[in-house]
């Protein structure tokens, strides 16, 4: 009877039933991988921050990460890694080095810079501004937010969430709310996974049949544009370093995010001859960032953490923000045609999210059900494109002011 009671002592079913949250908690993550390998709602995030969750809530395995309180030595001194990795276990140590300094977001984006394509934006940068406009879920929602008691920093980390950019929400949460990390993320890419399902559902009770029906292309022929590039390859150089100067001046709080990916991008426009760099930056580098990043996230899911009103809030806050973004994006394109004759489909204003290339693609798909003619993917990449730049802007004003 003593070895029975040991092995008995030695399994999880004692703390399972004493917090049955953990069966909860599991089976959320038990959810979020099915979403990412059936439904493939971006299983290359999702599944790692899914399996996070799971390890975090496995009772007794150490695996789930510690509130910064545990850590804390008083007058901004904290334990060393060693200690954090001896005292708490390997997904602490990841967390606290990695992903509580601020540094996975930041490679995470130059791996995007250097999948990105600049130049659907470059030809349309009359559309670009539509990615500006469809970050308006950010400041609603942070507003709101604070309306119902959220703290301005608390507020801001939720807020961001509309801006539909996984890094962007982490680095700015990192920075103003560390103690939301966890369900801001979970929000943050679980909606982002979500974007075929919310695109179609915000066009659907915003946009009429006759502005779904707007041919882009068509447009273009009774409107061409007055002026064209002529060396797009030497203004596609040009851009991330302009760009990049003109944002460390005005934003300088958005450089760690915007400039890692304007990073990114120019070695991938320069070509051959620094293409082991783009390759690192867009294979090994980037899905070894998004493991750690995945894995960690998910494990600052707890069931103490998960479980509480406040994270309730949270869910329902970035869904709010990320159909008001969507909202946003598609109001500014109308008041835009009421002046305009070039008319502009609606679509490529829903898709000024920072969700780069999936929520393009989803507005190609609603365009084509309804005109199997009617290709808009390249203007929607313009507007999609900017919303990356404009979300990571709006971080680094947010920090700028709150921090």
């Amino acid at each position: 009877m003593e070895i029975l009671q040991r092995l008995y002592e030695m399994t999880a079913f004692r703390d399972i039933l004493a917090n049955p949250g953990y069966i909860l908690m599991l089976c959320i993550g038990a959810f979020l991988l099915y979403l990412g390998i059936k439904k493939q709602y971006e299983p290359l995030l999702l599944v790692p921050i899914a399996f996070g969750v799971i390890l975090a809530n496995l009772p007794g395995g150490a695996m789930g990460v510690v509130p910064a309180e545990n850590i804390d030595l008083g007058n901004g001194h904290y334990k060393n890694l060693f200690e954090i990795a001896h005292e708490y276990g390997i997904m602490n140590f990841v967390y606290y080095s990695l992903i509580k300094t601020g540094f996975l977001p930041p490679i995470i984006f130059m791996g995007v810079g250097a999948l990105t394509d600049f130049g659907p934006m470059l030809r349309n940068l009359k559309l670009a501004f539509f990615g500006a406009a469809a970050q308006l879920g950010i400041f609603i929602v942070l507003i709101s937010a604070i309306l119902l008691g959220f703290t301005a920093k608390e507020a801001a980390s939720l807020g961001i969430i509309g801006g539909a950019d996984g890094p962007t929400a982490i680095y700015t949460t990192i920075k103003l709310a560390p103690h939301l990390l966890g369900p801001i993320a979970i929000a943050a890419y679980s909606y982002m996974a979500l974007v075929p399902v919310i695109i179609p559902l915000v066009a659907k009770f915003t946009c009429t049949k006759k502005e779904l029906l707007i041919n882009m292309k068509e447009m273009d022929k009774l409107y061409p544009p007055k002026v064209k590039i002529k060396n797009i390859r030497a203004v596609k150089i040009a851009f991330p370093i302009v760009l990049g100067i003109i944002i460390s001046i005005f934003v300088p709080s958005a450089v760690p995010l915007l400039g890692m990916l304007l990073f990114g991008n120019l070695i991938k426009e320069i070509g051959v001859n620094v293409a082991r760099l783009s390759e690192a930056a867009t294979g090994s580098i980037l899905n070894t960032a998004t493991i750690f990043l995945g894995l960690s996230v998910g494990a600052t899911m707890t069931a103490e953490v998960f479980l509480n009103f406040k994270t309730i809030m949270i869910v329902v806050g970035g869904f709010l923000a990320f159909a008001v973004s969507i909202f946003g994006g598609i109001i500014a394109v109308k008041i835009t045609n009421l002046f305009s004759k070039k008319k502009i489909n609606p679509l490529v204003g829903a898709t000024g999210l920072s969700a780069v290339p999936m929520a393009s693609r989803v507005a190609n798909e609603i365009a084509l059900k309804h005109d199997p003619t009617n290709h808009i993917l390249q203007y929607c990449m313009s507007s999609n494109i900017s919303g990356v730049i404009g979300s990571a802007v709006a971080a680094g004003v947010l920090i700028s002011f709150l921090s």
